[in-house]
This record gives C-alpha cells, sequence and structure tokens, in this order.
C-alpha cells in the first residue's frame, strides 16, 4: 500500500510470541449485575466492554482480511492471522454475556443497535473507485486500530494487576473472562502498530487516528456507563458521572484517571513502540492459569488422545 514501510522504533525481541486463539467458553449462570460487589457503577463501566467489543472486534477482523494481501513481511502476516483469530474470539465471548444482561432485567439492545451502526455503517467499507481513494480508507482504518489497541492494551495490563477487584470478591468468572482478554491484549499488542508501519507508519495520520479513536472511546464508554445505570433495574436513580470514573480509579476498582492521561504522550512519542509498555511474560503466565484458557487446552487435547488410543486399540 505504501512504497517503502516506515521505519519505525526498534521494538523489544523478548517480548514478542507466537498467538494463537484459545477456544474459551464460560458460563454465566451465576454471575450478579453488580459483580463487583456493592458498586454498581464499576460493574457498569467495565461492562460496557460487552457493549462495545462484539461489534468493535467484529470490524478489526474484517479489515484486517482485507489489508492482509498487502503485508509482504511473513512473520507479520503469521502475527496478523494470530491477531485475528484472537479478536474473533474475543468477540464472541464478549457477546454471550449479553443474555445474561437480558435475563438479570437490562436489555442492551438500544445501545448496541448503536454501536453496530458505527463499525458496520460510519466505519465500514466505502463505495469508492479503486486505487488511491480505497487505500487511503484501508489505511485510515487501520491506523484508528492501532490507536484503539493502544487503550485495549493499556486495559489488559490494568486488569491483569487489577488486586482490588480481587479483594472486593469480584465475580470470578467474569474476572477470568476480563484477565484472559486482557492477556491476550498485552500478549498481541505490537501487532497493531507493527501492521501500521507496515501500511503506512506516518507520524501525522497516527495523531489524527489517536485523536479520533480516544475522543470516540471516551464518548462510547460514557454514553454506555449512562446507559447501564439508567436501565439498571436495581437502581431507582442511576447515574454516571466523572466524579464516579475518578473516585473508583482512585480506589483500584478502575484505572486512575492519572494512568489514563500519561498513556496519551506514550502513544505520541515519536519513539513509541508497544512492546515497551506491558509484560507477556505476565499475559502467558496468566494464561497458564485461566481456568477457561486450560479448560479450553484440555478440550483441544481430548479428542486427539481419543483419536490415537482409538487408533492404538
Amino acid at each position: 500500500m505504501s512504497n517503502k514501510p516506515v521505519r519505525g522504533p526498534a521494538p523489544v525481541p523478548s517480548e514478542r510470541t507466537a498467538l494463537m486463539a484459545r477456544n474459551v467458553s464460560f458460563s454465566w449462570e451465576d454471575t450478579p449485575l453488580h459483580w463487583v460487589p456493592g458498586d454498581p457503577f464499576a460493574s457498569h463501566t467495565i461492562n460496557v466492554l460487552h457493549l462495545l467489543l462484539p461489534a468493535g472486534e467484529r470490524w478489526f477482523v474484517h479489515v484486517y482480511k482485507q489489508v492482509l494481501p498487502y503485508i509482504r513481511d511473513e512473520r507479520l502476516r503469521a502475527d496478523v492471522i494470530g491477531f485475528i483469530g484472537q479478536e474473533a474470539t474475543h468477540s464472541r465471548a464478549h457477546d454471550e454475556v449479553l443474555p445474561r444482561l437480558r435475563e438479570l432485567g437490562l436489555d442492551p439492545t438500544p445501545y448496541t443497535a448503536r454501536i453496530d451502526w458505527f463499525f458496520e455503517k460510519l466505519l465500514g467499507d466505502r463505495r469508492l473507485p479503486p486505487g488511491r481513494a480505497r487505500r487511503w480508507w484501508l489505511k485510515e482504518r487501520v491506523a484508528l486500530i492501532a490507536a484503539i489497541e493502544h487503550y485495549t492494551a493499556f486495559l489488559g495490563d490494568w486488569v491483569l494487576n487489577a488486586g482490588e477487584l480481587d479483594r472486593r470478591g469480584a465475580d470470578p468468572t467474569m474476572l477470568d473472562l476480563l484477565r484472559w482478554h486482557g492477556a491476550e491484549e498485552v500478549e498481541h499488542r505490537s501487532v497493531a502498530f507493527d501492521l501500521f508501519l507496515h501500511v503506512d507508519g506516518g507520524y501525522g495520520r497516527r495523531v489524527r487516528t489517536w485523536a479520533v479513536a480516544f475522543t470516540v472511546l471516551v464518548f462510547l464508554w460514557q454514553r454506555g456507563a449512562r446507559f447501564f445505570m439508567a436501565n439498571d433495574p436495581a437502581l431507582s436513580d442511576g447515574r454516571a458521572s466523572f466524579w464516579d470514573f475518578y473516585t473508583r480509579g482512585r480506589r483500584g476498582v478502575l484505572p486512575s484517571t492519572g494512568a489514563l492521561v500519561r498513556s496519551i504522550p506514550r502513544y505520541l512519542n515519536r519513539a513509541y513502540h508497544p512492546s515497551q509498555e506491558g509484560s507477556t511474560a505476565q499475559a502467558v503466565a496468566y494464561l497458564a492459569v485461566s481456568p477457561a484458557a486450560l479448560a479450553a487446552a484440555a478440550a483441544s487435547v481430548s479428542p486427539a488422545s481419543a483419536a490415537g488410543g482409538r487408533e492404538a486399540g
């Protein structure tokens, strides 16, 4: 797509790992609506992920399938294919939470319909003539995904280290979903940025698409939190405010405002590379003990073991 990939900051080699999708599943029948006990706002602020991610990550996959033919680096191609597999699984896993929300009296359809429109129509494919205009729109979306992935990796690193959620007695199934997903976001945190560098890498596009992505994420997240609080059947006067977010960040049950603000100049620094943030070793260590990931690994081995046993017999 570009004549010559931009030479970006050198990644940290030890932070790269082979990517694979883990076919996890979760049982939601015992998970309460307020899965952070006594804190509807913290619960619902994180619950917004279940509204944003199914459509958002399907969009990631759709865009990356379009860009695959333009990748000329085989290692990057393998990383992108692994990324696609992981993102598709993330979308499905969060989508499966929605029926449980309906059982608990909170129908997310009015909000998810808007999110679907946003990703499928506003950021979807456009009827553009082949050539420069079509390539521009594809590169623009690749850059947007790189900016969004900066924040998904930020959230992944946060939830892996959010010990206060454990101390508050947060629902273990929800914590496993968030930490499994967060660990995979940390695991593949460099892929979107490396792909952006490969197909374009222009600093002006990086800044512009970061501004769009950050603004949209903040807008959609606060609207989602307000939707949950206003429609929670257990709350008579559910409200959501920036002050609520700030105080929960101080308590450790949500990311702190200061950490979020400090993440901005890091992404905009010309020397930035995602491998400089987070820890692949920590992510892989969690995936080695995640109940859902362990169950998925056992399920993938069992059929092969059973087939081997039948052949031996």
